[in-house]
């Protein structure tokens, strides 16, 4: 992609998704996520029922009478993308690819981040860590961010959420929201890795998808080639056995990706390509309000 052509597809996102988070998502993004602890605010003189392990020995020393600490929930966040750029991204058949409507979804959930006065930080990953933003505020930083996600060529194809999960847990020492976007096509088991990272940090999975993963269509012999493993294979998609069979493996992938999320006690959301990710995102913040 040209620099010119580059930085119009940037604008052309900020405007779209700087618009979403400022008329939409902005209260509740606020009340979805938690600020991730207390901090000190005020002293004041005890009053019956306080927690007498808040009282401030000194002050109290001083006016020979009882203080206590008042703390405040701290508002903000650290908040890290990690988003999946394996080659599966790249497949889509209806309004876009998954890739794009990842940027779409990346770039709405940072502008509604720093309305909250909140760094942001990105994971690039596919079977390892492609690349590390280190968190930062400001729309120059979040520029950077949806610059990159349009025009990173990543070294692998494949995928390994478990690699980036670990990658989250070591390289953030104090909690942050994680917002884990992928299409989630992983042959591997990132159970365990998941339920580290979610009791450290605060992990919310977006899965996207494309409606012909899941529906075949009727349409004779096709030619396909898989972007994560390069193999090129023709499909009888006129088969009833064809379709039946890729049906059953969507819907096993999703029985195992739900189960998985529930046992990791990660809150999640499907969204797919054609489907608008407004309402959906919407859904998914009311489930945490």
């Amino acid at each position: 992609m040209e620099t010119s052509e580059i930085l119009k597809k940037v604008r052309q996102i900020e405007i779209k998704t700087k618009g979403l988070s400022n008329n939409i998502f902005a209260g509740e993004y606020h009340s979805a996520f938690k600020g991730r602890g207390m901090a000190f605010s005020e002293v004041r003189e005890y009053q019956y029922g306080d927690d007498i392990r808040d009282i401030e020995w000194n002050v109290t020393a001083r006016f020979n009478k009882p203080y206590v600490k008042v703390f405040e929930e701290e508002r903000e966040l650290t908040v890290m993308l990690l988003i999946d750029v394996s080659g599966s991204l790249d497949f889509g058949t209806q309004n876009q690819t998954k890739r794009e409507m990842v940027t779409e979804i990346a770039a709405t959930l940072a502008f509604s981040a720093i309305q909250n006065n909140d760094k942001i930080g990105v994971i690039f990953f596919s079977d390892k860590v492609e690349k590390f933003i280190p968190p930062m505020k400001g729309r120059k930083h979040i520029l950077y961010i949806i610059r990159e996600m349009l025009n990173f060529k990543p070294e692998s194809t494949r995928t390994d959420v478990g690699f980036a999960l670990q990658y989250l847990t070591q390289a953030i020492k104090r909690r942050c929201t994680a917002f884990l976007i992928s299409d989630f096509i992983d042959k591997n088991d990132f159970c365990q890795s998941l339920s580290i990272a979610n009791r450290k940090h605060d992990v919310v999975a977006i899965q996207v998808y494309d409606k012909r993963v899941a529906e075949l269509p009727n349409i004779g012999l096709v030619k396909m080639h898989d972007a994560e493993t390069g193999y090129d294979m023709v499909v009888d998609t006129s088969s009833r056995k064809v379709r039946d069979a890729q049906y059953r493996w969507w819907n096993n992938l999703n029985l195992k990706l739900k189960d998985t999320f529930n046992r990791s006690n990660v809150d999640s959301v499907s969204i797919r390509t054609d489907q608008d990710y407004v309402s959906s995102l919407m859904s998914l913040f009311a489930q945490r309000g």
